[in-house]
């Protein structure tokens, strides 16, 4: 069965159950009544309009009986220690270890998806731990992270599940990161950004044509999004684009992307370029050359970015931070790996006093490019005893 999404004539999949299926899960919130007798869901802008047994396009979650509900609450498809540098978050607590989960499912459609085994799943049952989100908070808190990063797949979908566990987070001082596209409607956009002390937006491009195309969207929704992260919010805002060859990586759209960040929402706001490599279903196209990010890196330095990056490169130069009054090399950065460290204790350049716009403290940590796994279980079945194989971070 096809509706029509709420505000165009892009045709959205719903998944109709069988008869004597019944979707579970815990209830989900965001959503309304409509005359004809369906709900709609009024987290995201694709608005789904439900009969009782379907699931809206990002699958995780349907209607049941008279209600919604979420069905990847207290469900994970894998936790892994991770450095702050990979969700990319370059002014968020630099060299700390973070604490990273998804779910499954996703809210749009992007045929060039780099994590498509977790978003567009919809058989993840058996993979998945089962993860309260009081145990995430103590794995996170034991293991000596200092956030908790909701990643993999959009946390926007799994809404519910990642405030609860945000809550408990910030019981134990654990902060919260959100790496999302931004896709989300404007009420349950106040809450959702008011438990996050971080995020980094996806902004897969500067057209809608792409997010037409590509990923079933509007640019317009995400454009949004950023403007109040940015003037709304106390969150550190971080923005990534991944560049694809022939896509998005014109001059004339990198120009205008650009140009927007800084009119719009300041010249500090990082700003991060990938490389694409072939995934999914955009298997047809090369993976994105050194000199296309390095050259994106250069256009946003022209434009008046304080903070521009390379991302998934070995580029010293443009993976460090700078000090944007006096050049002074502040952070030195090959991918996640720190090594020059010329911020005071108050966040400012060591050289000429000049503030660094971020969340810093007054030595990086030192996790570097480690990756460790975590079984959430093992924290759930022995209560508060350190579980085994699990090294406390310094």
């Amino acid at each position: 069965m096809t509706i029509p999404d709420a505000d165009t004539d892009i045709i959205v999949q719903v998944t109709r159950m069988t008869e004597d299926q019944i979707i579970e899960g815990a209830p989900a919130r965001y959503w309304s009544r409509l005359p004809d007798g369906r709900i709609q869901c009024d987290l995201c802008p694709r608005l789904c309009k439900l009969r009782d047994g379907q699931r809206g396009l990002c699958f995780v979650r349907g209607r049941s009986g008279d209600g919604m509900v979420l069905t990847t609450y207290g469900r994970s498809s894998g936790f892994c220690i991770d450095p702050i540098e990979k969700k990319p978050l370059n002014h968020f607590l630099p060299g700390t270890p973070v604490l990273s989960f998804g779910t499954a499912g996703c809210n749009l459609t992007c045929k060039f998806c780099q994590n498509w085994d977790i978003s567009k799943s919809r058989a993840m049952d058996k993979l998945m731990d089962q993860a309260p989100p009081e145990a995430i908070a103590a794995a996170a808190e034991r293991t000596g992270c200092r956030s908790v990063a909701y990643t993999y797949n959009d946390p926007v979908i799994f809404f519910e599940y990642a405030l609860d566990t945000a809550a408990a987070c910030r019981e134990r001082g654990v902060k919260n990161v959100a790496v999302s596209a931004g896709y989300i409607c404007a009420e349950p956009r106040v809450e959702f950004f008011d438990a996050m002390d971080a995020v980094n937006i996806d902004l897969k491009a500067f057209t809608e044509d792409f997010y037409q195309r590509l990923c079933t969207g509007h640019l317009d929704a995400i454009l949004d999004t950023l403007k109040y992260i940015k003037h709304e919010t106390d969150t550190w805002l971080e923005i990534t684009t991944l560049l694809i060859p022939g896509e998005n990586d014109s001059e004339s759209e990198l120009e205008a992307l650009t140009q927007w960040v800084v009119e719009h929402l300041g010249p500090d706001v990082p700003l991060h370029f990938s490389a694409f490599h072939a995934d999914y279903k955009m298997m047809d196209k090369p993976s994105t050359p050194l000199e296309t990010v390095v050259r994106a890196w250069r256009i946003a330095r022209k434009n008046g970015v304080h903070h521009a990056y390379t991302g998934n490169v070995h580029h010293k130069e443009t993976g460090s931070t700078y000090c944007p009054s006096c050049g002074l090399r502040l952070i030195g950065r090959d991918w996640y790996e720190l090594s020059d460290w010329a911020l005071n204790e108050d966040g400012c350049c060591s050289r000429c006093g000049a503030t660094c716009a971020g969340v810093f403290e007054t030595t990086p940590g030192a996790w570097g490019r480690k990756r460790q796994p975590v079984r959430i279980g093992e924290f759930v079945t022995r209560g508060h005893n350190q579980p085994p194989n699990a090294e406390r971070i310094q």
